[in-house]
């Protein structure tokens, strides 16, 4: 009996085999848009001003736009069978899903704006909402990683908030690259501008913003 009960101990616990794909795949879940950016506006708004009585709707309005919003809308878009994926890989099923984010994030900031709060999180939905119309032109031409682009934007919103010490996110920026690759939803040109882009940007608005 207690041969037996060694034996189904082995078998519940035996390690996985280790799968490269599904490795890329957790990762490039894990470092999504809508996984990173509420992540980066919790840290913001609960370290950077936690004493705000105000917090916790700062964090409302920036969850709503920048996660509930995403997560319903490509829901539904995949319901009608509007885009083929929830990672939406082809470039020509990007255009809707992005107009309608520039709305959202564009009245995020208007709901925002009433309640007076720090400069920098009117600018992050503002400047959303700007980068989102950046992201659809570039997809009139070419298809940008929005991965990369997400995730480096919400490395340079945390360097701009905390300092150099959020650029040691930006170590994760050649592992998001490789699954994006590894699983064909870019290539290297694609994740790299996305990469760079998001984050160049993102810093010289809020620079220039928060400067005003």
């Amino acid at each position: 009996m207690t041969l037996k009960i060694f034996h189904f101990v082995l078998y519940v616990f035996k390690p996985m085999p280790f799968n490269l794909r599904r490795f890329a795949n957790v990762i490039s879940w894990v470092l999504s848009p809508i996984v990173v950016a509420p992540l980066a506006y919790i840290a913001i708004v609960m370290l950077g001003f936690c004493d705000d009585v105000k917090s916790s709707s700062y964090l409302v309005i920036l969850f709503v736009s920048s996660t509930l919003a995403p997560v319903l809308l490509i829901s539904g878009l995949k319901k009608v069978g509007k885009i083929s994926d929830y990672n939406i890989p082809f470039r020509e099923q990007r255009f809707l899903p992005l107009l309608v984010l520039i709305a959202v994030n564009a009245l995020g900031y208007e709901f925002m704006k009433q309640l007076s709060p720090p400069r920098l999180l009117t600018g992050i939905l503002l400047f959303n909402a700007v980068n989102t119309i950046l992201i659809l032109l570039i997809t009139l031409q070419w298809k940008i990683s929005i991965h990369l682009f997400t995730f480096s934007s919400s490395a340079g919103l945390l360097f701009m908030q905390f300092g150099v010490v959020a650029l040691w996110l930006l170590l994760l920026v050649p592992l998001l690259m490789w699954s994006r690759i590894f699983l064909k939803a870019h290539n290297f040109m694609q994740t790299l501008v996305g990469a760079l882009l998001g984050f160049a940007v993102i810093v010289a608005e809020l620079t220039w913003w928060t400067g005003l």
